[in-house]
């Protein structure tokens, strides 16, 4: 397996990481743009893994 799909899998997680830390005292205030950060983060390496996946599947039927 490429490891380019490892670290978008890392991506992904990272992004629900994002998502589930909370931001107290001063950091309170950027907990939005954090959120927002996060959700991007999880969706753009979702849809990269899943442009990966299926140009792989065209790939490979183009070989037989």
């Amino acid at each position: 397996m490429d490891s380019p799909i490892w670290l978008y899998l890392f991506g992904i997680l990272s992004g629900f990481a994002l998502l589930r830390v909370p931001l107290t005292g001063f950091l309170a205030p950027i907990n939005p743009i954090v959120d927002v950060i996060g959700v991007l983060a999880v969706l753009l390496f979702s849809i990269v893994l899943i442009f990966k996946g299926v140009m792989h599947l065209i790939d490979s039927r183009r070989r037989r």
